[in-house]
């Protein structure tokens, strides 16, 4: 009777030396997360405070939003993620953000997975290190809610994963997974668009494998799937008004006003700054000239890991051997298909610091971009290649030996001095929200990086009306708090110490303007005037 048991155990499956490395990285980088998680860092803002709050709204039953108060196009996910724990345990920043380390957590997990079945085990094992750790950039990609990035790249790699599945016939309910690859494509076309051209080369991986079978069930499943995904973004756009669809939206944003810079200086900007900064080898507040060697050598790395692709797929096989260079180069050409739609926007020029955030999903492709300086440090240190090759070897060690050194530099500068400025900000913002309650207030004007922040910090006790430089409504994405504060006989008005706001306001209450000053904290003062002060009506 003991045998039996004793072939089931020798079943189960065991780590082995490079899943348990990866394990071990894995557990650093959540860690390290976690801890900034619970110490609000990186700091948060009022676009954040946005998603908490309709969050909030969510918990409370108050709204079922689809898209960004204020933002038709980007999808609420992170939003109902965190609903349950703010109605749990209330609202707070670290409430807010745990979801979406949850999904840090199932990221790595399922590149790491991904990478063992086209690449290699200890390969792998490299990427997840990389990955574990992070700058401020990466971090905030990573942590702060403010829609679709880290849910549509987890996303994505669990449609590969089906794909690989799938071509080497590991899945035994394969037209389930062909509708649950449909679903997830269509929630992340609603969460972020910005993943469109991982989804096409997702879904030609798919086309590739399954062919005729697309035809049967297989493909009904899979049609069904990305409506049910996205059907609250078709639903919301059928009853919005005339030019407040997603499609308008979106396409209004993207178009931009103004002359758009030279190819030059989107090049400069994209390259040589974006690049760098959504892959965590740069500081927050730029790259240094030593750290945008990285940059310029990306396009080479495209290039060579299309070829890679083309020539490990053309020495043939069946097609389960095979599927690992068709998902290589699906990864290749989404991230050139991104990165050359970055760089045709007048922000990879104008603000490339402000703008790496939309390279972050650049990450996913980061096990086929690296793929050709391993096998080359791999055939060096094997000594299976001639005098070129060692050479070429040598010097694709030296570039994944720098890759890995400068990101844990960064890394280690932002943990180590990076965070004080954001905790001692995050402090400011709590007491100037004690500040504002103790006072009495309840219905206040602020201007926009103030007025969210301020409401999700009061838990909604304080309600506030977005004001611009000029004293005139500003970006209200929740109208009802700028009525509410409008219906208000004494409002109160909230302002950065020395700022133009505080400047205009003053010179209108003129020598009431002192004795309508009723607290200071966190750099900001509250005036609370005997009337209200209201230049636009």
């Amino acid at each position: 009777m003991s045998q039996p048991v004793r072939n089931r155990e020798r079943r189960r499956p065991q780590l082995d030396r490079p899943a348990l490395v990866a394990l071990l990285f894995g557990l650093v980088g959540v860690g390290y997360r976690l801890v900034l998680t619970l110490q609000t860092v990186p700091v948060s803002n009022s676009d954040e405070a946005t998603f908490g709050l309709a969050a909030l709204h969510i918990a409370e039953g108050r709204h079922r939003p689809v898209f960004l108060y204020g933002q038709r196009y980007m999808g609420m996910l992170e939003s109902y993620l965190a609903a349950p724990l703010v109605a749990l345990a209330g609202p707070s920043w670290p409430v807010l953000r745990l979801p979406l380390l949850a999904l840090y957590a199932l990221f790595l997990w399922l590149i790491h997975r991904l990478t063992r079945r086209i690449a290699s085990p200890w390969f792998a094992t490299f990427v997840v290190g990389l990955l574990a750790l992070g700058s401020e950039r990466v971090i905030r990609d990573q942590v702060t809610v403010v829609g679709g990035r880290p849910e549509v790249k987890a996303a994505v790699l669990l449609m590969l994963l089906i794909v690989v599945g799938l071509a080497q016939r590991t899945l035994r309910h394969r037209r389930l997974a062909v509708g649950l690859f449909g679903l997830l494509a269509g929630m992340a076309v609603w969460s972020d668009w910005l993943i469109v051209p991982y989804l096409v080369v997702a879904g030609l991986a798919l086309l590739w494998v399954l062919r005729r079978e697309l035809l049967g069930w297989a493909g009904g499943l899979l049609l069904v799937g990305f409506g049910l995904g996205v059907a609250p973004m078709v639903r919301d756009n059928l009853v919005a008004p005339p030019g407040e669809d997603s499609v308008s939206v979106f396409r209004e944003i993207s178009a931009g006003t103004g002359a758009v810079p030279p190819w030059s200086e989107r090049l400069r900007g994209g390259l040589l700054e974006g690049v760098p900064l959504a892959g965590g080898l740069c500081p927050v507040d730029g790259c240094a000239r030593w750290q945008e060697w990285f940059g310029l050598l990306y396009p080479v790395l495209l290039v060579a890991a299309a070829a890679v692709a083309v020539v490990a797929y053309r020495r043939g096989g069946p097609r389960g051997r095979r599927v690992g260079p068709v998902v290589q180069l699906a990864l290749v050409v989404g991230a050139a298909a991104t990165l050359a739609s970055y760089l045709r926007s007048p922000q990879a020029a104008t603000d490339p610091l402000g703008n790496a955030r939309y390279l972050s999903v650049l990450q996913l492709s980061l096990p086929a971009v690296l793929w050709p300086l391993w096998l080359a440090a791999v055939a060096c240190w094997r000594g299976t290649v001639g005098v070129a090759g060692r050479l070429t070897g040598a010097l694709a060690t030296a570039a994944l030996a720098a890759l890995a050194a400068t990101t844990l530099v960064v890394t280690v500068l932002f943990a180590a001095v990076g965070t004080a400025a954001s905790r001692t900000e995050e402090r400011q913002a709590r007491d100037l929200a004690a500040a504002v309650r103790g006072s009495g207030l309840r219905e206040v004007y602020a201007d926009y990086w103030t007025c969210n922040r301020l409401v999700f910090n009061t838990a909604e006790e304080v309600v506030c009306g977005v004001l611009d430089g000029h004293l005139t409504p500003g970006q209200n994405r929740v109208p009802a708090y700028w009525d509410r504060v409008g219906r208000a006989d004494r409002p109160g008005y909230v302002v950065e110490a020395g700022s133009t706001l505080e400047w205009r306001l003053r010179r209108l209450l003129g020598d009431r303007a002192d004795a309508a000053l009723v607290t200071e904290a966190g750099g900001y003062r509250v005036y609370h005037p005997a009337e209200p002060v209201r230049p636009w009506q």
